[in-house]
C-alpha cells in the first residue's frame, strides 16, 4: 500500500471535478496535514470541498507534522505537507504549486499533482481523461494547454492499443 500526503490544491480540484475517489484506488492510504484541513474548511473554500473534508472518507487520515520548518514562499498547507511527507516517509506527495514542488524535489520527495493523478487514473481505466480535463477547465485551475494536448494524445493511443473503454466519472 502506498502512503500519500496530499496538499490542498490537488484535493480541492479533485473534489470539484468529482474525481477524488480515484485516490484510494490508485494509492490506498492518503494522509492530510492539519493545515490542509484548515485550508479546505476556510470561509473562501468551495462548498464541495468543505462538505468533503467534513465527511472525510475512511481512506483519509488527518495528521499534524511534529515540526514544520519555515520555507520561503510556501503556504501553511504546503509547508506542513512537505514536513509530514518527510516525517512519515511518504511514498508520494501531491502538490500543484510550483514553489512547493521545487522544495519537495529539493528534499528528495516524489511528487505528483492534479494532472498527474488524473493521467494515472486514466492509465488504470478509472476515469475518462478528456471528460476529467473538460470538468477541470471549468474551474480556476491553470495548466499549459500543450501539456493537456500531449496527455490526451497519449491517452488516445493507450485506449487504441488496449481496446479499453474507461469508466465514466459522471456517475
Amino acid at each position: 500500500m502506498t502512503l500519500v500526503i496530499a496538499d490542498t490544491g490537488p484535493l480541492h480540484y479533485l473534489v470539484l471535478i468529482d474525481a477524488v475517489d480515484v485516490l484510494p484506488q490508485l494509492y490506498g492510504r492518503v494522509m492530510i496535514p492539519a493545515a490542509v484541513r484548515d485550508e479546505l474548511t476556510h470561509t473562501n473554500s468551495p462548498a464541495a470541498a468543505k462538505r468533503w473534508i467534513g465527511d472525510l472518507p475512511q481512506w483519509c487520515e488527518i495528521r499534524s507534522a511534529a515540526s514544520v520548518p519555515v520555507a520561503a514562499g510556501l503556504g501553511p498547507g504546503e509547508a506542513e505537507a512537505i514536513a509530514l511527507a518527510q516525517e512519515v516517509g511518504a511514498d508520494l506527495i501531491l502538490l500543484d504549486d510550483r514553489a512547493a514542488r521545487a522544495e519537495a524535489l529539493r528534499r528528495g520527495l516524489l511528487i505528483a499533482g492534479t494532472i498527474g493523478v488524473l493521467a494515472d487514473a486514466a492509465n488504470h481505466d478509472l476515469i475518462d481523461l478528456p471528460k476529467a480535463f473538460e470538468r477541470l477547465s471549468r474551474t480556476p485551475f491553470y495548466v499549459d494547454p500543450k501539456l493537456l494536448d500531449g496527455l490526451l494524445a497519449q491517452d488516445s493511443q493507450r485506449k487504441a492499443r488496449r481496446g479499453t473503454k474507461p469508466k465514466d466519472t459522471d456517475s
